[in-house]
């Protein structure tokens, strides 16, 4: 290794390449930001980039979305058991049975050679604004996985960097808004470009032996770091369970349960007695389960912590074949990324406060309370599809209170600025601004969630994804819960009208959707007055 640094110790040595490999994956997602077109990618940054070695393990990714960083190994194993990828190569993919979240995920794979030799992957995901399906957006109250859009098994777009013209042209004609979607992969194919040439370089300047020896130390670093983080708590099996509201088919809750054993810095987390798979679209494909417990260990071992392929060897994972943490073919899981995961991350957080009570925080809104919108322009230019998640409230803990209008867990996206918003799709703003109150008491209280309300300009499908109707974060050591999602529908004789949290309907021109978001919970009892 050329460079004053090779004179430092190991350890040094180590943690400059940790940090030299994030920056590829961060300068990607700064590629993909600022080429991408629909608002979604650019203004709320729902995108995710990742380097693998050439065996395909993890190397490292940047502070993006964790529920799509966790499965992207998966997918990248997939890929490889399909295909053999050339030199030119770049291959799409949103199976959610195939290491996938849910069909609007894209994912863009790139193999990156140097000197004619295979030196590693890169990869990004990016949730697009539609994808086909029953409703606009991709998001809507579904069924089967047929009816939630196009779905792609790992399939080459180029090959020896020549464009197969046809997969695109197959993928547009299957969704409403074409010349969008095709700007968004050209911007993922554009972050991969910087990726492959920043990986290279860096190989280069190592060279593949050093580097790849460097590489199996950060993965034996990572694994050690995870394994001492859950070696803090102590030996035992610890439990919890908490619940959906629904399927969005019937209002049934749905149970998650699990139990996890801890033992010399090991743990076995097993969800058996989690409900069986549900008609509606809240099952949770394998790669998100995994994704929302390896997230919930990271979180106790803090940014000592490299994330790459080491950090998930210490964990086990057990999910019941069929049921809605592991869903199977044609189950619907276009809410088991954005909601189910969110409550897999409550119910882990739940059991290890039962092992470390001043470690964990309060439960979070535990919902990304999705909202697509979508329909045609009142002038006539074609369809419009939109997408976004809304903050709340995050929980309390024992070192102070939540944190108000945030994206907790599973979702790492910023909010769309109301201008942004207002000019790009045919909606008003009426309302937005923090949901005061809405955390949970305690002595520390829980953070406050958000009111956003949206008026239609022009008649459109509006679906909502959302979940905690029932009440909000959960309090801990005597706090209490945050306030309950609502949603409700203003009609323009001003009537308000309660939906359900995961409903499809209706708005016509001069109709609002308001959306207030959960509270976290609270954080120890509330001092006597």
């Amino acid at each position: 290794m050329a460079g004053h640094s090779e004179m430092l110790p190991m350890a040094a040595q180590l943690e400059i390449l940790r940090h030299r490999l994030v920056a590829v994956a961060e300068r990607m997602g700064q590629t993909l930001a600022r080429t991408a077109y629909s608002a979604n990618i650019k203004e709320r940054r729902d995108h995710s980039c990742a380097l693998f070695d050439a065996d395909g393990r993890l190397l490292a990714q940047a502070a993006h979305i964790p529920v799509h960083l966790g499965a992207m190994p998966e997918s990248l194993a997939a890929i490889r058991r399909r295909l053999t990828l050339d030199p030119g190569d770049v291959v799409l993919m949103n199976d959610p049975y195939e290491g996938g979240t849910h069909l609007p995920d894209i994912t863009v794979v790139a193999p990156v050679y140097l000197d004619a030799r295979l030196i590693g992957y890169v990869a990004n995901r990016a949730h697009h604004a539609d994808v086909g399906g029953i409703v606009p957006g991709s998001m809507g109250v579904t069924r089967h996985i047929d009816e939630e859009g196009v779905r792609l098994a790992a399939v080459k777009w180029y090959r020896g960097g020549h464009e197969d013209a046809s997969v695109l042209d197959t993928l547009l004609s299957a969704v409403r808004t074409p010349q969008e979607r095709r700007g968004d992969l050209r911007a993922q194919l554009a972050a991969n470009a910087v990726g492959s040439r920043e990986l290279a370089l860096l190989v280069a300047r190592y060279g593949a032996g050093r580097f790849a020896w460097s590489s199996a130390a950060l993965f034996e670093y990572a694994a050690r770091c995870m394994s001492e983080a859950i070696a803090e708590a102590p030996d035992g099996e610890y439990s919890a369970e908490d619940f959906l509201d629904g399927d969005g088919v019937t209002r049934d809750r749905i149970r998650i349960a699990a139990r996890i054993r801890i033992s010399a810095g090991r743990a076995v987390v097993d969800f058996d007695g989690t409900s069986p798979a549900v008609a509606g679209c809240v099952n949770c494909p394998p790669a998100v389960t995994r994704s929302a417990v390896v997230y919930a260990f990271a979180c106790l071992a803090g940014p000592r912590l490299p994330h790459n392929a080491g950090m998930f060897e210490p964990i086990e994972l057990r999910t019941p074949p069929g049921s809605v943490v592991h869903a199977r073919p044609p189950a619907a899981v276009a809410a088991g990324n954005v909601e189910t995961s969110q409550r897999i991350v409550d119910v882990v957080f739940r059991a290890l406060a039962g092992a470390l009570p001043d470690r964990i925080a309060a439960g979070s809104s535990g919902t990304m309370a999705s909202v697509a919108l979508g329909g045609d322009w009142p002038d006539g230019r074609g369809a419009f599809t939109y997408y976004e998640t809304i903050a709340g409230g995050s929980g309390a803990s024992s070192e102070g209170p939540g944190q108000s209008a945030v994206h907790t867990h599973m979702t790492n996206t910023l909010n769309t600025p109301v201008e942004a918003l207002e000019s790009a799709y045919p909606l008003r703003v009426v309302r937005y601004e923090i949901r005061r109150g809405s955390g949970g008491a305690g002595r520390f209280r829980g953070g406050d969630g958000v009111v956003r309300e949206i008026e239609a300009r022009t008649p459109m499908t509006v679906s909502v994804l959302a979940d905690r109707s029932a009440g909000g974060g959960f309090g801990l050591s005597g706090g209490a819960a945050g306030a309950a999602l609502r949603v409700t529908r203003i009609r323009v004789d001003g009537v308000a009208e309660a939906w359900a949290s995961k409903v499809t309907a209706r708005l016509d021109v001069g109709e609002r959707l308001r959306i207030e978001t959960p509270g976290g919970g609270g954080y120890g009892a509330c001092a006597a007055s």
